[in-house]
């Protein structure tokens, strides 16, 4: 899980920079749309509405933006004819990548992913040929301090999680996607702030990579990331977080 926690915790530092935030309000509204669509308009009973309504309200999006989204979604307002798309390839060094989309033109989206793949040493795959390599888990962080340990996997378990792990300077704590939002509301209860909530494709093991092959890695899950269409990339690559910290900085 090297990888995905290694990228992930600098990529939400990096999320906060005001010139990602057109990007991320852009994200944060097809999620809520496509929430909407397949489970209701009503947070209470639609649980991954409520985790995007969450990131919509955490980076301070107008609360008409969020109920216009919404009401795209339920058919009340005319909206985009978003369609969910998952894609799969190769990186370089033989890194599995997992990408999640929303997209209204596959042919647009696809062309996009396939382009980024072909210029930074990978390639676009077949469908099946990566996401069995992944797991589909709730995944949550919370940095240390914020709870006890034995506290804290008490709250987890209770509320039906999996596990939680030290990471550093947190705890990564897992469960099963049916359990995500119930462990999630028991933190939020004991007013345990979350630094990651999300649903997210887990490595089941990962690729070394470094020098070269490490820096094209991240330029291609960077540039992956800013494609308009693409609301989340997940990889196996275990790269050491100075190399990843130098290709930001850079």
């Amino acid at each position: 899980m090297s990888g995905h926690s290694k990228w992930h915790s600098i990529k939400h530092k990096k999320a906060a920079v005001d010139a990602k935030r057109g990007k991320a309000f852009t994200a944060i509204i097809k999620e809520i749309t496509v929430a909407a669509r397949i489970g209701g308009g009503d947070i209470n009973f639609n649980p991954r509405l409520r985790l995007a309504v969450d990131k919509a309200k955490g980076e301070n999006m107008p609360k008409d933006n969020i109920e216009r989204a919404i009401k795209k979604g339920t058919g009340e307002l005319e909206g985009y004819n978003l369609e969910e798309v998952q894609y799969e390839g190769y990186g370089p060094g033989g890194v599995a990548v997992l990408i999640e989309a929303t997209t209204d033109n596959r042919n647009r989206t696809v062309g996009e992913v396939r382009h980024c793949f072909s210029k930074y040493g990978g390639n676009l795959g077949e469908s099946g040929s990566v996401n069995w390599m992944f797991d589909k888990k709730g995944y949550l962080v919370v940095e240390r301090g914020a709870l006890e340990e034995e506290a804290l996997l008490e709250v987890v378990l209770e509320a039906g999680g999996d596990d939680v792990k030290e990471d550093g300077s947190s705890w990564e704590i897992l469960t099963s996607p049916e359990a995500f939002d119930a462990v999630r509301t028991a933190l939020e209860g004991k007013k345990v702030e979350l630094a990651a909530a999300e649903i997210a494709w887990l490595p089941q093991s990962s690729v070394k990579l470094e020098g070269k092959q490490a820096q094209q890695m991240l330029k291609l899950m960077d540039a992956l990331e800013e494609l308009d269409d693409i609301t989340n990339v997940w990889a196996n690559f275990d790269i050491e977080e100075r190399e990843i910290e130098a290709a930001m900085s850079s």
